[in-house]
């Protein structure tokens, strides 16, 4: 029993180690490192909590005996030690979420909100989400769900405040693509960004999460065709729901950050609109997440082959060596240009999926090519998917989210029309 409590000491100090040193390089171990980082990274008090009791079963058992017991406690306590700096070092996310703010808006961004939005800013994260993560969709919203839109069998779901809110006028809306890699049963709009859409509809905004084909099944551009199919559709029917079609910004993670950007980037591009090319297809803002920039991988910077495979086997099934075009064609990175709309990219440093070079490379192009503004947050600490649930890091990550969006919106009041743009 002694020698099973030693390894499991091991065991949980690897996943510790794991916080602070995920795998880059391999593909299938860049995976396990994702996910142990990211339930444990964002849940680490509840994984102290678990370990605790665990221990206490082993004590209880007569496990922590000689040396090598007391060995193991030692490395159990240093375990947790490290465990409870990663979780309180969540706060820096708020300092670097107002420093990019500053840095891609101007320090006086914070003015030029509109003063009944800023009201609604909250003082502090609400640590309550935090201890109970598994509610994330607040009581006072309701959610129309499974509604059918486009020309296949796809459903979005719309998330807004309750009858009863006042809204003298229609809400902005915040269009949600979800991830996954862009693979069937990897990912669904009914299990992320619930946090973010949750605060956002309890803003006034109205949120709306949609499904698209996916791979195998579907071959790209099918993916993106799906998303544009949404875009028309609130364009031409979220006025009825209350929602604003002037006014309409996107975000997603990973593959829905992809998507996401690319929707914002390839505006009113007929390659993507088969049989509604003459529909306006522009956005007024998108904000993704670890998203997925470059399929080409034109400046080497991926880590590992894991991307590659995956796209050539599932998503385009197409070689890259045999159509590189077609590649630049799917990647947000090749199709940045003085049309962007406005952009809030987050990324991750200890991102093992998607490397952190690459949200940089892109941010950095597309802010010295757009005519709008670009901001580029760099969260420490954050893994892959770490904002699908409340956290000390992803609170205020979505806190910083919610002011980026506000000043999008004010500026959009303010000149009483949304911004233009034009096909890439």
């Amino acid at each position: 029993m002694t020698f099973l409590f030693f390894l499991y000491a091991l065991f949980i100090a690897t996943v510790a180690y794991n916080l602070y040193h995920p795998n880059f390089t391999h593909d299938k171990l860049s995976v396990l490192s994702f996910l142990c980082g990211w339930l444990v990274g964002e849940l680490a008090l509840h994984h102290i909590a678990l370990q605790l009791a665990t221990v206490f079963l082993f004590a209880w058992a007569g496990a922590i005996d000689g040396f090598i017991g007391a060995a193991s406690l030692v490395i159990c306590v240093v375990t947790w030690l490290a465990m409870t700096f990663f979780h309180l070092e969540g706060h820096r996310a708020k300092e670097v979420m107002e420093r990019s703010l500053q840095r891609g808006l101007g320090r006086d961004y914070s003015e030029t909100i509109n003063p009944d939005l800023r009201e609604q800013f909250p003082d502090d994260i609400d640590y309550a989400k935090i201890r109970k993560p598994r509610k994330l969709i607040a009581a006072e919203l309701e959610v129309m769900k499974n509604i059918p839109y486009g020309s296949g069998a796809q459903r979005l779901d719309i998330y807004r405040q309750r009858a009863g809110a006042e809204h003298n006028t229609p809400r902005p809306v915040l269009l949600q693509i979800h991830g996954g890699a862009w693979t069937e049963k990897m990912g669904s709009k009914n299990e992320q960004a619930l946090p973010l859409m949750s605060h956002m509809a309890l803003r006034g905004w109205l949120c709306v999460a949609i499904s698209y084909r996916l791979s195998p099944s579907a071959t790209f551009p099918d993916h993106i065709i799906d998303c544009k199919e949404a875009l028309v559709w609130i364009k031409n029917t979220i006025a009825s729901y209350g929602g604003n079609p002037d006014f309409v910004v996107t975000t997603g993670g990973s593959a829905g950050g992809h998507l996401s950007s690319l929707l914002a980037l390839s505006a009113n591009d007929p390659l993507f609109q088969p049989g509604f090319e003459e529909s306006d297809t522009t956005v007024q803002g998108a904000v993704p997440f670890y998203g997925v920039y470059d399929f080409s991988d034109s400046e080497g910077l991926q880590l590992n082959n894991g991307l590659a495979q995956a796209l050539e086997r599932s998503v385009m099934k197409l070689s890259l060596a045999d159509r590189p075009e077609a590649y630049q064609c799917a990647s947000p990175l090749h199709r940045t240009g003085p049309h962007a709309p406005p952009f809030c990219i987050i990324q991750g440093d200890k991102d093992s999926l998607v490397p952190v070079a690459t949200a940089r490379s892109f941010a950095k192009k597309l802010a010295a090519e757009s005519k709008k503004e670009v901001v580029y947050a760099e969260i420490s600490g954050a893994q892959h998917a770490f904002d699908m649930f409340p956290s000390i890091r992803s609170e205020h990550v979505k806190q910083g989210v919610e002011r980026y969006l506000a000043w999008l919106y004010s500026a959009y009041l303010a000149h009483g029309k949304p911004s233009s743009t034009t096909t890439g």
